[in-house]
């Protein structure tokens, strides 16, 4: 279980293709502090397994499914990832719940500067926006946001400058391919309300 604050930007350094997966490894600091091989890392919002770690960075690998349900299909040697530790029993939850479990991938179409902050529309599937709402969460890249708006095909963000320097997102990411897990607490709603649908009906 994760929060959605990124520790730290790391640095993708080699990509291995292995049967149908692949062998990422991330350059990283902060994140090596009590890591060790078996521990889970947050890797621009994706769960994985650390396979290896070394005095400079940390090796993970994603399997085909996970290649094909985030952005991490894509990875090439240079790229920047947002990287977090999983949650300790007694920490802060100062972002919210976040599984490190993509549900799928967004589009950051537009962005644009208002006040201090930078407004985010990201597009999103259909299968995915209705769990989002106006003030809840969701997880961009491994990020915790509040849903500034909901629009018909996408929502909007708005980052603080400090979001922009530490993490991935900001205008940089405009037309790039974003991971989003909604807010675990809505699919749960859904299940538990669907025995109780309208005749013909559901529970949404």
């Amino acid at each position: 279980m994760f929060t959605g604050l990124v520790e730290e930007g790391g640095v993708v350094t080699r990509v291995e293709p292995r049967d149908e997966g692949a062998r990422l490894v991330i350059g990283a600091s902060v994140v090596l502090e009590g890591l060790a091989v078996g521990d889970s890392v947050a890797v621009n919002g994706a769960c994985l397994t650390a396979v290896d770690v070394t005095g400079d960075g940390f090796a993970v690998d994603a399997v085909a499914e996970t290649l094909r349900r985030t952005s991490l299909g894509g990875a090439a040697p240079g790229d920047r990832v947002n990287l977090e530790r999983p949650m300790r029993l007694g920490d802060r939850l100062d972002g919210h719940l976040v599984q490190g479990h993509v549900d799928g991938l967004g589009t950051v179409r537009a962005a644009r500067p208002e006040g201090g902050s930078t407004i985010l529309e990201i597009a999103a599937p259909a299968p995915l926006l209705r769990y989002v709402v106006e003030k809840g969460s969701i997880t961009v890249d491994g990020v915790s946001l509040t849903v500034a708006e909901r629009l018909p095909d996408a929502f909007t963000v708005a980052l603080i400058p400090h979001t922009m320097a530490v993490t991935t997102l900001g205008p940089r990411a405009v037309g790039r391919p974003v991971n989003l897990e909604v807010d675990v607490v809505a699919k749960y709603v859904e299940a538990l309300a669907a025995p109780y649908a309208p005749p013909g009906g559901d529970a949404r």
